[in-house]
């Protein structure tokens, strides 16, 4: 297929077997892991965990990634429409509280052939990096309930500085009014999430402006009730980084951001524990499920 399924616009030539386009990928799905995962937000983990399949590739690329081993490395295994739709069963038997896939966008195609026509017996979640054309979200109503997305920048130097998307503002805010449009206000029973938005926001290094304007324009576009909000502290420094990226957040930082976020309104969701900024939550991507 000529690839324009993402804000890059690569056109580029992606077969089954020929990868393609800044995500390096070929048209068929590459999967480093599915698991049960215990340490997403508490309404989509459930009893057992959310049913988390791990894409390989990624569109966005962002420098101080944390899976970088399968978003910059490409590291997975290749596999067929039929067998993704067998590893999302499997994880719905083991007990999976959702279907959570992670860094979806460029194996959109597949992963909608995978999903069927049948609805799932557990929500579907759209676990992405926020950078999103509005005209390929529309090809999922109907078959994502929950829209996961970052949202990772209001300022554009950050955004070109750390993942060569100047233009990330324009395109995700599109992107989450849209899947707001497809979902409504979030619906929650017995403290799991069935329906809606739920937006991450990671605070980086000396990059506290770039938060409140993050949750200036959500306090300004969304209602109470209407959407989600996870700040999250759990930025950890990788190989080679410099400058305020050498470091983690402080707790001055992390204070100043959750006090903006109540100061603007944005009570719903959740506020993350600085002991989240730790190798140990990223998942060994050992091909685990696959």
């Amino acid at each position: 297929m000529t690839c324009n399924l993402c804000p890059r616009n690569c056109s580029a030539e992606r077969t089954p077997d020929k990868p393609g386009g800044l995500c390096r990928m070929p048209s068929e799905a590459v999967v480093a892991r599915g698991m049960l995962h215990q340490w997403e937000e508490p309404c989509l983990t459930g009893t057992h965990g959310a049913g988390a399949v791990f894409f390989s590739g990624c569109n966005l690329r962002c420098s101080y990634c944390q899976n970088a081993s399968i978003s910059h490395g490409g590291k997975g295994r290749k596999v067929s429409a039929d067998r993704l739709r067998e590893i999302f069963r499997n994880l719905v038997s083991q007990g999976a509280a959702c279907l959570d896939l992670v860094t979806p966008t460029h194996f959109t195609p597949a992963i909608l052939e995978a999903l069927g026509e049948t609805p799932w017996p557990v929500p579907v979640v759209w676990n992405s990096s926020g950078y999103e054309r509005p005209e390929t979200l529309r090809r999922l109503e109907g078959k994502v309930q929950i829209y996961l997305p970052d949202f990772k920048y209001a300022l554009s130097a950050p955004a070109a500085k750390h993942s060569a998307a100047s233009d990330y503002f324009f395109w995700a805010t599109q992107a989450i009014q849209e899947m707001y449009r497809q979902t409504g206000p979030y619906q929650l029973e017995n403290g799991r999430l069935k329906s809606g938005v739920l937006i991450r926001h990671m605070l980086l290094p000396g990059e506290l402006e770039n938060t409140r304007q993050v949750l200036d324009w959500l306090s300004q576009t969304f209602r109470p009730g209407e959407v989600l909000l996870s700040l999250m502290s759990q930025y950890t420094p990788q190989p080679g980084a410099s400058g305020p990226l050498a470091r983690h957040v402080t707790k001055a930082e992390y204070r100043a951001a959750v006090r903006y976020m109540e100061n603007c309104g944005l009570t719903d969701g959740y506020t993350q524990e600085r002991t989240s900024a730790k190798e140990e939550y990223t998942p060994d991507f050992d091909f685990t499920g696959i």
